[in-house]
């Protein structure tokens, strides 16, 4: 099923962090690196030009563990984790579809990527 390429905004839980990307979501993904499963969240994979961070960059926490390639970004006022650059292609980043609006991710397919076993 080929879907069209959309602009959809999102946010942390507070509203201080909000972006756009733009997306046709072919797959969605989970992880089983010991943070993806601490945090539970289902991702979509977007290049860095189809990303934009439109405010709170000031309230963007960053975390970095194992090899300090992928960072993790957090609302220091609600701790929600919106998005993530990611470790092995460093220009896209993991979206958490949960923090769009207007987006259910019913009917698209879901990957389970191995985060644990990566060198």
């Amino acid at each position: 099923m080929s879907r069209e390429m959309k602009r959809y905004e999102g946010s942390c839980h507070c509203g201080s962090v909000r972006f756009v990307i733009e997306t046709d979501f072919p797959e969605l993904t989970t992880c089983d690196c010991s943070i993806c499963r601490r945090k539970n969240a289902l991702m979509v994979k977007v290049h860095e030009s189809q990303f934009e961070l439109i405010s709170g960059e000031d309230h963007l926490t960053e975390y970095q563990f194992h090899t300090h390639t992928a960072r993790h970004f957090f609302c220091k006022t609600c701790g929600i984790y919106p998005f993530h650059g990611k470790r092995v292609t460093p220009d896209y980043f993991g979206i958490n579809v949960f923090c769009l609006e207007d987006f259910e991710p019913d009917g698209i397919p879901v990957r389970a990527t191995i985060g644990r076993d990566m060198d």
